[in-house]
């Protein structure tokens, strides 16, 4: 990685464990809680509050984030926000750069896991370094992925089943399209749930974990699944919202390709 041992594993400097990083998250739901009918309290509210991406405001962020994601886990409905939208990432434009600890990696659950969206150094909670420039083999680095050709990569939640099953369609029509890579990250939700679920699917594709939601906003996700289809490079060429038949994701998949 890029910036030296002294910027974290992600990139965010040497206070990654310090108190005010750690209360980001204080006061926030949980989703799969939520998902249950549950109150939305325990181990997970008493992390800091959502990180804000370069350029996005406070009140984008916390509808994008907070008030919209445990709402989009469960229905299809869309919201309204300050960042990409209700729709995701516009069609040809360019994905936000992102490095998020690997699901089922010894880094996902350190202190040092929050997902680096920074675009050039010195973003603040964004991240110290460009998230372009965190190589390592526990993080998912989408650059990495665009730099070598499409991508095709999932929003979802442990406690959907629409989410869950897409998924497993992708697996196996990844096996098909050796020339796409196929990624998926989990928003939110609690890492053993993941991890039980990543484990068990046995999917072929890497899994990020993102521990507060702040690709939610980056990637203007609205609904479970949802899926976003890179060029190489990085440029937005489709979403889809919410569940897909097979054949039909395919088809997309296959378009991305050629």
């Amino acid at each position: 990685m890029a910036g030296g041992e002294s910027d974290g594993p992600l990139g965010f400097g040497e206070d990654a464990e310090d108190e005010a990083r750690r209360a980001r998250l204080a006061g926030r739901q949980d989703p799969d809680l939520v998902a249950q009918g549950r109150p939305a309290t325990g181990r997970r509210q008493e992390q800091p509050p959502a990180r804000l991406p370069g350029g996005a405001s406070r009140y984008g962020w916390f509808v994008g984030v907070v008030g919209v994601l445990v709402i989009a886990l469960i229905t299809l409905n869309t919201f309204r926000s300050e960042g990409p939208g209700s729709r995701g990432i516009t069609t040809g434009g360019d994905a936000p750069p992102f490095a998020a600890p690997l699901a089922l990696s010894a880094l996902a659950a350190s202190d040092d896991n929050y997902v680096n969206v920074a675009v050039e150094a010195g973003q603040g909670d964004a991240g110290a370094v460009p998230a372009c420039s965190v190589r390592r083999p526990d993080v998912l680095n989408i650059c990495a992925l665009w730099e070598r050709g499409p991508v095709v990569l999932a929003f979802f939640a442990t406690r959907s089943e629409k989410c869950v099953q897409q998924l497993d369609q992708l697996d196996d029509i990844a096996r098909r399209h050796p020339r796409v890579s196929f990624a998926a990250m989990s928003i939110r939700g609690d890492l053993g749930d993941v991890r039980a679920l990543v484990r068990g699917r046995r999917w072929g594709f890497p899994v990020g974990y993102d521990t507060d939601g702040i690709l939610a906003n980056a990637y203007g996700v609205a609904v479970c699944p949802q899926i976003t289809f890179l060029r190489r490079g990085g440029a937005v060429q489709d979403t889809s919202l919410g569940a897909i038949a097979a054949p039909d994701l395919e088809a997309r998949v296959g378009r991305l390709e050629r």
